[in-house]
């Protein structure tokens, strides 16, 4: 944002689009959460590390989803938590099912929704073969245009039913009656496939949905290298050109280019413990069972109040040795 823009900005509108108010709120409920388990906690201290995780995008692990999903910044950060946990799948060249990266999201946010996932799939793949595979890099980045344009996605699809309705007509298959016999003759009208709208038609009308403070949404003019580059457009087409769009990747900011993605070493991620994943909903079982160690940012933990536990006080060994030497002379004296 241009320094003129923020400071010409109303003060409400300011803490709108930058969801201030949501932070903190969550600072001061988790600092009232910590205090009830440690009494002499630091304030100023727990609000430093707070706001600093939330600057860096470390706050996200294990976070609810209904936080996750309360502002931009915390999306695009659970991403990139994501990616920098799980990116050794993608240079082993791994291939998952949808049920399987349910499950690691469910190691680092145990209420992640299903759903989720599986419009994610559908993204990528056809609703006829949701059951197949999916490489880590075309997850990640399918993944991060449907938890970041959420709202946007949703409304798109609408307009694009919308100007189906409107313009199925001429293409609709037509039912002509024969005489004489019971069958009738069915005349496909020549024409475009049915699935597909006019790209302009389209992008009159999302135009009116961009630039919104309630949620995100693509560059306009990533969309115009989407929508104007084409004459007509399926629905699927506009997902996947969201999802590989480096534009939009570039506009959101927090994963690499695909070229870079699996690229570079761990070396700013600490390694948790082993922890088996969550099953996925029994209505879609699994095909195999993983047991995945993820990575996070070194950071996160303390701003998540986590703390090691308190190891016992030990004796030093010579107190401990005089003492023992101690009732050895008690014991010999009794006997005397």
């Amino acid at each position: 944002m241009a320094e003129e823009d923020r400071y010409s900005m109303p003060a409400e509108k300011y803490l709108t689009k930058h969801n201030i108010l949501v932070y903190l709120e969550d600072a001061v409920t988790q600092l009232l959460e910590h205090r009830e388990e440690n009494s002499k906690v630091n304030s100023v201290k727990f609000l430093t590390d707070y706001f600093s995780s939330v600057r860096d995008g470390n706050h996200t692990m294990f976070r609810e989803y209904s936080f996750i999903h309360s502002t931009p910044h915390n999306r695009a950060s659970f991403v990139r938590l994501f990616w920098k946990c799980y990116r050794q799948i993608g240079k082993k060249g791994d291939l998952l099912s949808i049920q399987e990266y349910h499950s690691l999201l469910g190691l680092i946010s145990p209420d992640f929704p299903f759903d989720v996932v599986k419009k994610t799939a559908r993204i990528i793949l056809i609703d006829d073969a949701l059951d197949c595979l999916i490489s880590f890099t075309d997850f990640i980045y399918a993944f991060q245009a449907q938890v970041y344009y959420e709202e946007f996605l949703e409304k798109c699809s609408a307009k694009y039913r919308s100007l189906l309705q409107s313009f199925c007509s001429p293409r609709d298959p037509v039912v002509v009656p024969t005489s004489g016999s019971e069958e009738a003759t069915v005349h496909q009208n020549s024409g475009h496939r049915s699935e597909d709208v006019d790209s302009m038609h389209f992008f009159r009308a999302i135009y009116p949905l961009c630039d919104r403070i309630e949620y995100s949404s693509p560059p306009i003019s990533s969309l115009k290298e989407i929508l104007f580059n084409i004459p007509r457009i399926s629905f699927y087409g506009f997902l996947i050109s969201i999802a590989k769009s480096e534009s939009i990747n570039a506009h959101i900011g927090r994963l690499p280019p695909k070229m870079e993605l699996l690229e570079g070493g761990d070396t700013e991620l600490t390694s948790l413990p082993e922890v088996a994943p969550q099953r996925a909903p029994q209505s879609n079982p699994p095909s195999r069972t993983m047991l995945v160690r993820p990575t996070m940012p070194a950071r996160s933990k303390s701003a998540l109040g986590i703390t090691k536990p308190r190891k016992p006080a030990q004796i030093p060994t010579q107190l401990s040795s005089s003492s023992s030497d101690t009732d050895t002379v008690s014991d010999s004296t009794e006997s005397i």
